[in-house]
């Protein structure tokens, strides 16, 4: 490293004077522009740290400061079937979300039942991935599940009364009637996001 420094400090001082001036203009003015940059590239990581840090800042929502509800039911052929869920954030604060809702059937007595989870694409959408999402009071984030019912009524098929949606980050969950048949209780969902184009 001093090698270098000095090799360049030589080729410098080797210069005519005309030359040497000329060589200063320069390296002021390249100085002077990687300064700007650096201020630059300075101030957009400092705006971007803000960004950032304004989205930590904002609590996780949890279970309670969510109402959980059914948006449009879905259905296809080859025993698909599947429908929107949505988290309204009614805290009465600003609240975030991120990631993946859990899922969970129960029967009638409200008893866990094997349930799998897979997430990703469904059948009826494809996965947002995910975001954060910083909802207001009043706002909210919606996610599709998906399950086929081929096999309805036999040892194949897992008979559900209701679902457990557990919100991102949360230990808690809501409960919604669900009075369906669940292939091995097998569910596809998707990222929550504000809106998911679906296929119907």
């Amino acid at each position: 490293m001093n090698d270098d420094r000095n090799t360049t400090d030589r080729t410098t001082l080797a210069r005519p004077a005309s030359r040497r001036r000329t060589g200063r203009g320069l390296g002021r003015a390249l100085l002077a522009v990687t300064a700007l940059a650096g201020l630059g590239l300075a101030w957009a990581g400092t705006a971007e740290a803000a960004d950032t840090g304004a989205a930590k800042a904002t609590p996780t929502c949890s279970a309670a400061a969510l109402k959980a509800t059914f948006g449009q039911g879905l259905a296809g052929g080859m025993n698909h079937q599947g429908v929107v869920i949505r988290l309204r954030n009614l805290s009465g604060k600003t609240c975030a979300l991120r990631g993946y809702p859990g899922l969970g059937l129960e029967n009638s007595r409200h008893k866990a039942l094997t349930t799998h989870t897979h997430w990703g694409d469904t059948w009826y959408a494809k996965d947002p991935g995910r975001k954060t999402l910083v909802l207001k009071d009043g706002q909210s984030a919606e996610a599709v599940v998906a399950w086929t019912h081929a096999n309805t009524g036999t040892s194949g098929a897992v008979h559900a009364s209701y679902l457990e949606i557990t919100p991102p980050a949360s230990t808690r969950h809501k409960t919604l009637a669900f009075p369906e048949w669940v292939d091995h209780g097998d569910l596809s969902v998707t990222a929550l996001a504000r809106h998911i184009d679906v296929t119907p």
